[in-house]
């Protein structure tokens, strides 16, 4: 393989798992990380095996998506132009893509502590089975939320390597958060979806009411973003990035309406990506400027 082609295939690829989407997970899996420690940050090692398993564990289950969906998105228009059914990445390479990605999270877990490693297999197992439940269930939208979910709790354990409760606070804001934003995405192919027998909020209940679903799962996620900030100390910054992802969750239902999809992407992107940076950014520097203080000042 020549150079252009391996540049190509590399972009093509960053493309495929819509790298710019680790913007989700990342921010949250960060400040768990840090917030696992209460009074000091984790070691460099730590910090480099979580992000590795981090793009590693997007990698292995996005091109897996993508080989379970190649059927799908051919005969969707809105998707017919991604890389596997337009022909720009052959199967094979998107197969060794997966297994490779697949194995780079696990070397990554058990570098981390046991505890990790033994719980990296059904992550995993989560993570890739996600692309077969719209096929069976309108609880698709959960099962992504709590793939995504699980990366707090994970980057807890590797951080001090046991569980505890305000991770799973965390994921479980998570897990509502990213439901109700993916059913918001969804709208897009309610009509295709029922054409062809593949289960959704908004294939099943009409847009009107997937939208009062997905509100539903906001206001449970920014509950349980508030609680996190009072397992982990509370604070002005914390509850100023509680406050934030309020305003953007508020935002992002005002510009999505049943006849109007037109802001769908500013939705779905824009007001997410934003409020996952913003919260890791003030929930991080809430954590340093507490271990800087006296009594945590954060």
């Amino acid at each position: 393989m020549g150079r252009s082609s391996l540049v190509g295939n590399l972009r093509e690829t960053a493309e495929m798992i819509k790298f710019q989407h680790t913007v989700f997970a990342l921010p949250f899996a960060l400040i768990s990380l840090v917030e696992a420690r209460a009074s000091s940050w984790p070691e460099t090692r730590i910090w480099f095996w979580v992000l590795l398993a981090m793009v590693a564990a997007r990698t292995a289950a996005m091109s897996f998506n993508r080989l379970v969906d190649a059927g799908i998105d051919a005969a969707n228009p809105r998707t017919a132009t991604r890389s596997l059914p337009a022909g720009r990445l052959s199967r094979s390479y998107v197969r060794a893509v997966t297994v490779g990605a697949s194995l780079l999270f696990l070397l990554s877990a058990f570098a981390l502590n046991p505890l990790c490693g033994k719980l990296s297999i059904p992550v995993l197992a989560v993570l890739l089975g996600y692309s077969w439940a719209k096929r069976f269930t309108a609880a698709a939208h959960l099962w992504l939320g709590f793939a995504l979910g699980l990366a707090p709790a994970g980057a807890w354990v590797a951080a001090v390597g046991r569980i505890a409760l305000a991770p799973i606070v965390l994921g479980a804001a998570v897990l509502f958060w990213v439901a109700g934003f993916d059913i918001i995405y969804s709208l897009q192919d309610e009509e295709f979806d029922r054409a062809q027998s593949l289960h959704s909020i908004p294939a099943l209940m009409g847009k009107g009411r997937a939208l009062l679903v997905a509100r539903i799962f906001h206001v449970l996620a920014l509950a349980g973003f508030g609680c996190f900030s009072v397992l982990v100390g509370g604070g002005g910054l914390r509850w100023a990035a509680v406050v934030a992802a309020g305003i953007l969750l508020v935002w992002q239902h005002r510009i999505v309406q049943p006849d109007d999809l037109s802001r769908v992407n500013a939705a779905f992107f824009t007001a997410n990506g934003v409020l996952s940076l913003l919260m890791g950014i003030l929930f991080i520097l809430a954590h340093a400027l507490g271990m800087a203080t006296p009594g945590g000042a954060g």
